[in-house]
């Protein structure tokens, strides 16, 4: 197994016997190092999450595949995620298969029309190689995680990434959805996760409960800060709970920070009222 410790993009990687990571060259804030492509299988070839619609990539993607690309499976329709499987559709006619429904939201890939809408719970055999969907929900509504049976290896796409916690932004997402979908995670014969961004995880379980802690310690703090200075905006409230994080990140940390006070207002312990919101 090849895992270097800088992730490059473009370059091919082994990550698993017959799973091989491609990295987008789109490297940001949003996206760590860049989105992850992985192609699975031998003679045929499955590919899940082929990124964002990038001449680059694209030809990367290709040249891996040598034309064997037969299915592209897309966790979600976030536009560094799926954008990409129209033109690779085009170029080898592989089916397109992910979740019949994309979010109106306004961050979304609506070009995104599957051949085959997967279910939670099916089982997708792509010549041998058997990928189980998992609904997994929070981070977008139609998110789903793919268990590759046999080697414990679960493609987590924004599920779970690797270096960094997950932006939930409502309307679409939501963090009470988000924590038992994680919470999901631990019934699962998983042995690591292929993540959308960064390195594998090999750890899961420990991950997973990690997470799960770090985001309610995170609304701890976000509840302490809003009995302190409530009524407060979004914007006055995250300079204190996410006064941890650079202020630069503050912009995409006030999406969390509403999920976050939804799920406490959903449990009596905040109210939003005129813009502002306050502690109960």
């Amino acid at each position: 197994m090849s895992t270097p410790a800088t992730i490059v993009p473009g370059e091919i990687v082994t990550v698993a016997p017959g799973v091989r990571r491609i990295t987008a060259p789109n490297p940001g804030v949003m996206t760590g190092p860049g989105t992850n492509s992985y192609l699975i299988g031998d003679s045929e070839l499955a590919l899940i999450d082929p990124g964002p619609e990038l001449d680059a990539h694209r030809d990367a993607l290709l040249a891996a595949a040598g034309g064997r690309l037969r299915w592209i499976l897309c966790t979600h329709t976030h536009r560094d995620h799926s954008p990409l499987a129209r033109a690779l559709q085009q170029a080898t006619g592989a089916r397109v298969l992910g979740h019949g429904r994309t979010p109106s939201d306004g961050r979304q890939d609506e070009t995104f029309k599957p051949d085959r809408v997967l279910r939670d719970g099916e089982i997708v055999d792509c010549a041998g190689a058997r990928l189980r969907v998992v609904h997994t929900p929070g981070h977008a509504s139609n998110h789903l995680c793919y268990l590759l049976e046999g080697s414990g290896l679960l493609f987590t796409g924004d599920h779970v990434m690797q270096g960094s916690t997950v932006v939930i932004s409502p309307p679409d997402g939501d963090m009470q959805v988000y924590l038992d979908s994680l919470e999901r995670l631990l019934e699962l014969p998983v042995s690591a996760f292929a993540p959308g961004h960064g390195h594998v995880i090999t750890t899961p379980t420990e991950e997973v409960r990690r997470l799960i802690a770090h985001r309610l310690r995170r609304e701890e703090k976000i509840h302490a800060a809003l009995a302190r200075q409530g009524p407060a905006t979004l914007e006055a409230l995250v300079r204190h709970a996410y006064d941890d994080v650079p202020e630069r990140i503050h912009p995409v940390a006030m999406r969390s920070l509403h999920a976050h006070l939804l799920r406490l207002e959903r449990n009596g312990r905040a109210a939003a009222a005129a813009g502002t919101w306050q502690a109960r």
